[in-house]
């Protein structure tokens, strides 16, 4: 305990699908102390930077704390009658199939249950689906066709004891680095391989002893050649073929592939397929890259094609391994969350099924076929099908492809209702009702990590003004539709117990999700639940799948499934010659709801960009730090550029974290298409045809200030700092006066102004203050503005001089754009420890300023720096000697 008197609670990260365990000791005034738990076996005591800030989100500038109905506060009373009345409404007058609900893996799983209880078993319609359809729908759909359900083979062990580690389309090292670090902690012990297979050279390659760029969208030829290899070389386990069907055909489709449309040489392919061949313990990690694609259950099973030919599954160190991104998308999928599924991975189209869960719920009703998944979801809302549509926990408006057209569907639909921690998102803005929840380390329930593990999240904060736990508001609109017995739950514990009990059911007809172990237990232990894997039941306990031969298709064995290379359906064409690549920041997450309130995880990529190969970026006359227009077929962004040959010429990368309330010409799902997966309705996030063009600005600024501010321009970009934010902008037509637009944005009529200017120039220095403090400041120039930008955003510490001339007195005062967030360490002065020669490597750099030393996220780029700045540190050195 501390001076508080409060001890420490175990309990889940918010982020994603690692699951790391944390404990969190509240200061009893809001505040939050965060360390990771050692003894959760998901992380052992490792956070990532993320992680790491999390007691930086737990503010209530941005909560909205009472119910909101058509732009005026309510009480609950009101707002939840309104909500059953306008739902039954519409299930009178148009059916059940008129509601829509769009979830989230935010959800707790005991939220997650309730919710499709009431929309599958009592409304009546499988029209609930969740965002993880944007993230792993791929992986599911691919699963059921190899293994008869959706069942994740391994453990995080696995990784421990893997002789090789291929990860194929996964940024590991920013997006999951804890695992990351796992498979480096492993590379050090036992000489662990690393294979990257991605378009892109991300930080995953650091390590990495092979990179295999191949062409977007060829993943399924490269795992055909090696299928064909394993064939032909006589790889293959005979014993375990026998547990399989369809291995011939498979084999068949590959064969008559062709391999050149990876991009790749046959050396790099034979180098990799030697590699895997010859390395019995190797697990394949396959996320975003392999998913977000129109051919993404193809890839998956591409992959397990190889692990089952081989026996390569289910036994220690080896297997196919997806990662999540959110940290209940698994606890997502054992209830259900998706229209295409029921509980406990039972299936809908499945009538011993169907009846088993509407027995078992009293249901008057159950949905007899799958429901609209997301791009259909909002198709139906676009045309008037869906009268009612509930959003929780998600911001479609931004994260759904052709956003643009899913926020005016939302805008238009007859009754909208958002459940959310705050009113501040895109979506929000358009419901008619917005219900206030509880968030994370307010929030009491379960979650289940990428490997099967579920762990509890405690409540640890007081609920801020009116807001309620998910479970309990979707609970009371059972109620209030006439449900009262079905919904009349007490606690997040009941429903466990609930869900537990029905996953025996789903046991006894031969499926892989069993928990019913956990039926009966009390509240207590459900307050002390360690963290436990599934399944927990008689048969089997933890561990992992089919290392035994046994599968979940009706024979008891796996499927091979033939495949052949489909490209992705946007081609370039002289209008738009680039395929965009969408993907994560290190220290960003989906839309920055929550990590973009930690003003240290701001400051790593503090703006939207995009990265273009040098060559492109000559050809187009680009320089860097330009801003750029980027269009497509459905919409168009502006970005900052950055030049980089980490992609392909042809290629460009942009991140999705930006949204309209951040960067408003920078939402990057404006620009993809609805194109979606045939089998898995996922999205194709990973190549969309673009053009890309100098923005022919007149005008681009740099503002900060101690308020949160709306600047009126074609671009702007803003993100917060310790002392407020900062803010980018540039626009097409000149301003005639920036002394008044500059008060209209930043100051008031109180306000000290203080100028510098020099029209012919375009030069415009403009600061604000209070008498004492500069509140704020705003630089514009013809050109991008060039100053020490992370040493002036430290307002009001910056005296005016400085300020307006837009530098530091000395230059040790500025620490530049933070590389390492956990201990917030500049770029600047990683450089001056390099060139100092006080670190020359990236041990020293963690003695001398701890970069690197806590998640390694931040490692690969103090490695490129110290490259980059080494022979500068080795020439100041022979200086000194020679004098």
């Amino acid at each position: 305990m501390d001076g508080t008197g409060l001890p420490e609670v175990r309990s889940t990260c918010a982020y994603c699908g690692v699951g790391c365990g944390v404990l969190l000791r509240p200061d009893g005034v809001g505040g939050l102390a965060v360390r990771g738990d050692p003894d959760h076996p998901a992380n052992h005591g490792r956070l990532c930077s993320k992680g790491m800030a999390l007691g930086d989100t737990v503010g209530l500038d941005h909560r909205l704390l009472a119910p909101r109905a058509f732009g005026q506060d309510v009480n609950w009373d009101e707002a939840l009658q309104m909500v059953a009345d306008r739902f039954s409404a519409a299930i009178k007058a148009h059916g059940p199939d008129s509601i829509g609900f769009y979830v989230s893996g935010q959800l707790l799983t005991e939220d997650y249950y309730v919710a499709n209880k009431l929309m599958k078993g009592f409304i009546g319609s499988a029209n609930i689906d969740t965002n993880s359809r944007l993230c792993m729908a791929s992986t599911v759909a691919g699963h059921k066709r190899a293994f008869g359900t959706d069942t994740v083979p391994g453990t995080y062990e696995d990784l421990d004891q893997a002789d090789l580690v291929v990860l194929v389309g996964s940024n590991l090292a920013w997006c999951h680095p804890v695992l990351y670090q796992r498979i480096l902690a492993a590379r050090q012990a036992r000489g662990t391989k690393i294979v990257v297979i991605d378009p892109r050279r991300t930080a995953s390659c650091d390590q990495a002893d092979l990179h295999l760029a191949l062409n977007p969208g060829s993943d399924v030829s490269l795992f055909n050649q090696l299928l064909r290899k394993i064939h032909a070389g006589g790889h293959s386990d005979p014993h375990f073929l026998e547990r399989t069907v369809g291995f011939a055909e498979a084999i068949s489709a590959a064969e008559n592939d062709d391999p050149s449309v990876t991009g790749l040489t046959t050396t790099e392919i034979e180098a990799f397929c030697e590699l895997w061949i010859k390395t019995k313990r190797v697990v394949t990690i396959f996320s975003q890259g392999v998913n977000q694609s129109s051919s993404g259950t193809d890839k998956v099973n591409a992959i397990l094609n190889c692990h089952l030919a081989t026996g390569r599954i289910g036994r220690p160190g080896m297997g196919p391994f997806s990662v999540t991104g959110q940290p209940n998308a698994m606890g997502g999928r054992e209830v259900g969350g998706l229209a295409n599924m029921l509980a406990c991975h039972l299936d809908i189209e499945n009538e011993d099924h169907r009846s088993a869960v509407q027995g078992f719920w009293n249901a008057p009703t159950i949905t007899k076929k799958q429901g609209l998944k997301a791009v259909d979801l909002f198709r139906a809302v676009e045309d008037g099908q869906i009268k009612a549509l509930w959003v929780i926990h998600t911001n479609p408006a931004v994260t759904m492809p052709d956003a643009d057209r899913v926020k005016a569907a939302i805008d238009n639909c007859p009754f909208t209702v958002v459940s959310d921690l705050t009113a501040h998102t895109d979506t929000a803005q358009l419901a008619d009702v917005v219900l206030p929840a509880t968030g994370w380390a307010e929030k009491s329930g379960t979650v289940t990590n990428s490997d099967r593990t579920i762990s509890r999240q405690r409540a640890v904060l007081e609920p801020p003004g009116q807001a309620r736990a998910d479970w309990d508001i979707l609970a009371e609109i059972g109620r209030r539709m006439g449900w009262e017995d079905a919904f009349n739950y007490a606690s997040p514990a009941e429903i466990f117990r609930e869900h537990a009990a029905l996953s025996s059911i789903a046991g006894s007809l031969g499926k892989d999700f069993d928990i019913s172990g956990l039926s009966e237990i009390d509240d207590e232990e459900y307050a002390e639940l360690e963290p436990t894997r599934w399944p927990v039941a008689s048969g089997k306990t933890g561990g992992r799948y089919f290392g035994d031969g046994r599968f979940f298709h009706p024979d008891g064995k796996a499927r091979f499934v033939p495949l052949t290379h489909r490209p992705p359906k946007a081609e370039p064409s002289i209008h738009r010659p680039f395929l965009l690549n969408t993907g994560r920041n290190r220290d960003q997450w989906h839309t920055m709801t929550r990590s973009g309130l930690s003003p240290r995880l701001s400051a790593h990529l503090a703006e939207p960009f995009i990265d273009v190969n040098p060559n492109d970026a000559e050809r187009l006359n680009l320089n860097p730090a330009d801003l750029v227009e980027v269009q497509s077929s459905v919409g168009q962004g502006i970005f900052r550029l950055r030049i980089t040959d980490a992609v392909a010429p042809g290629q460009v990368f942009a991140p999705i974290h930006w949204t309209g309330e951040t960067a408003p010409s920078a939402r990057v799902d404006v620009l993809v298409p609805s194109v979606t997966d045939p089998i898995s309705g996922q999205p194709e996030s990973k190549a969309t045809a673009v053009s890309v063009r100098p923005m022919k600005a007149a005008w681009y600024g740099f503002a900060v200030s101690s308020s949160a501010t709306v600047p009126k321009a074609d671009y702007w970009a803003t993100v917060k700092t310790d002392k407020g934010y900062r803010t980018e902008l540039a626009g097409y037509r000149p301003v005639e006066d920036w002394e008044s637009t500059a008060r209209e944005w930043f100051g008031s009529s109180d306000t000290t102004c203080t100028s510098v200017e020099d029209p012919k120039r375009g030069s415009f220095r403009i600061a604000f203050s209070d008498g004492r403090h500069a509140l704020a400041a705003l630089f514009i120039s013809r050109e991008p503005v060039s100053l020490m930008r992370d040493y002036i955003a430290t307002l009001p510490e910056v005296g005016l001089n400085q300020i307006l001339s837009g530098r530091s007195v000395s230059d040790d005062q500025d620490r530049g754009p933070i590389v390492c967030s956990c201990f917030g360490v500049g770029l600047k002065s990683i450089i001056r420890a390099i060139e100092d020669a006080q670190a020359l490597d990236v041990e020293a750099l963690g003695n001398v300023l701890q970069a690197g030393t806590n998640c390694g996220s931040c490692r690969p780029e103090l490695s490129d720096l110290i490259n980059e700045y080494s022979a500068n540190a080795k020439r100041n050195s022979k200086q000194h000697e020679q004098v």
